[in-house]
C-alpha cells in the first residue's frame, strides 16, 4: 500500500546524533584520532585565550569544522556554515547539538585568525605525527622530497609595475588589460591582490602563473607526510626547502629520494654533509655516481618516491589547493600544513582498517 505524503513543520526526536551516524562510517575513526590530538593540545589552546570575558567559539570546534572543510572540499566558510546548519553528520563531527546555533561566517573567520597567529596547524600536524609514530606507521629511515606549485588567489591583471597607483583602464568590474609585448618579471612587477605571490612556471612549455611553492617530505614506508612547508616559487626553492627539511629530520644514515630537479652538486653535497644518502634521479651528467646507484636500495627509493604525487593529487583535488582561496604566504602556508595533517589522518585510518 502506498504511504501518505504527510509533512510536519516540527517534531520531537529522542535519537541522538551519535546513534544517527553508522558505526562503520569512515569519519568515526578520524574523529577518534582527532579527539585524542585535541585533548593533548588543550594547554596550547589555553595560552591563546583570555581567562575572562565572553566565551569564544571553542578551538576544538573550529579545528573539527576546518577539517570537514578540507575533507569534503567545501569551498568557503559561508558554505561550511550552511552545511553545519542542516547536515547532521557535520554537526556530530564538530560536536554541535541539534539546537545549537551555527556561527556567522565572519565570526568563524575572525576566530580562525587566532589559530593562524598561534601556529596551531603546526602543533596539530606534529601531534598527528606522534600518533603515527606510536602506531608504527613511520620508518624514520627512508624519505622522499618533492615540490609543487599552488596557484595564488590572484590573476595576471593584478600583476602590475611596482609602485604603480594609476588605474590602467576606465573599465569597471573586469577591466581590459593588454600586457602583450611587455616584459614582466618579479623584480619589476608584483600582484596588487597578493604581493607575496610570484610569477613562475615549473617547466618549459607551461604557462607562467602567480603562485607559491609547496614542499613535502614523505616517509617511504606508508606514504605519510612527515614535514611540509610553503615558500616563494623560485628556481631554487625546491632544493632549498628540501635541505631545510632534511636538516630538521635530525636523523643519521637515512636515504632521501627525489626527482631530477634535485640532481645538483649543491643539494647532493648538502645531504652527504648531513650523513643522508642522496637517492635522487640521475641526469646524464649527474652529481650521484655508482657508489649510490649500484645499491638495490636506490632502485627501491626511485619506485617509492612516486607516491609523493598521491599527496599532491589529494591536496589539489580534495583539499582545494590547486588554486588557493587565501592570500599571503602565512595563511596559505597554514592551510597547507593543516591539509597535510588531514591527509595523514585519512592515510592512518586506511592503514588501520587494512590491518584490522
Amino acid at each position: 500500500m502506498r504511504g501518505d505524503d504527510q509533512q510536519q513543520d516540527a517534531m520531537w526526536s529522542y535519537i541522538s546524533p551519535e546513534r544517527r551516524v553508522p558505526q562503520d562510517h569512515p569519519l568515526r575513526p578520524i574523529r577518534e584520532m582527532v579527539n585524542v590530538v585535541l585533548k593533548d593540545m588543550s594547554r596550547s589552546f589555553a595560552r591563546i585565550y583570555a581567562r575572562e570575558g565572553r566565551p569564544s567559539i571553542p578551538p576544538e570546534h573550529l579545528l573539527r569544522a576546518l577539517l570537514l572543510q578540507v575533507l569534503y572540499s567545501v569551498r568557503s566558510e559561508r558554505m561550511l556554515m550552511e552545511q553545519l546548519d542542516y547536515n547532521l553528520l557535520f554537526r556530530w563531527f564538530v560536536g554541535l547539538n541539534m539546537d545549537d546555533r551555527v556561527w556567522s561566517p565572519t565570526t568563524f573567520s575572525k576566530n580562525r585568525e587566532r589559530l593562524i597567529d598561534a601556529a596551531i596547524a603546526d602543533k596539530f600536524f606534529e601531534r598527528v605525527l606522534v600518533m603515527a609514530r606510536e602506531a608504527g606507521f613511520l620508518s624514520n629511515e627512508h624519505f622522499t622530497v618533492d615540490g609543487t606549485l599552488i596557484e595564488a588567489w590572484a590573476g595576471h591583471k593584478s600583476f602590475r609595475p611596482k609602485g604603480s597607483t594609476d588605474d590602467p583602464t576606465d573599465d569597471s568590474g573586469n577591466p581590459t588589460v593588454d600586457f602583450r609585448g611587455e616584459k614582466r618579471t618579479n623584480d619589476t612587477h608584483e600582484s596588487t591582490s597578493d604581493p607575496e605571490a610570484r610569477l613562475y612556471r615549473k617547466s618549459d612549455g607551461t604557462e607562467s602563473k602567480l603562485c607559491f611553492a609547496g614542499h613535502v617530505l614523505m616517509d617511504n614506508r606508508h606514504g605519510l607526510a612527515v614535514d611540509g612547508r610553503l615558500t616563494e616559487a623560485t628556481s631554487r626553492s625546491e632544493r632549498e626547502a628540501g635541505l631545510e627539511m632534511a636538516w630538521d629530520l635530525g636523523r643519521r644514515h637515512a636515504t632521501l629520494g627525489a626527482d631530477k630537479a634535485y640532481d645538483t652538486r649543491g643539494f647532493v653535497d648538502g645531504l652527504r654533509e648531513l650523513n643522508i644518502t642522496p637517492h635522487v634521479a640521475a641526469k646524464k651528467r649527474s652529481a650521484v655516481d655508482g657508489r649510490t646507484t649500484r645499491h638495490p636500495g636506490y632502485g627501491t627509493s626511485q619506485k617509492k618516491r612516486k607516491r609523493v604525487e598521491e599527496i599532491f593529487g589529494w591536496l589539489k583535488t580534495i583539499a582545494l589547493l590547486r588554486k588557493t582561496r587565501h592570500r599571503g604566504k602565512r595563511r596559505v602556508g597554514w592551510m597547507f600544513r593543516f591539509a597535510l595533517a588531514a591527509y595523514n589522518l585519512i592515510r592512518m585510518r586506511n592503514l588501520a582498517w587494512g590491518s584490522a
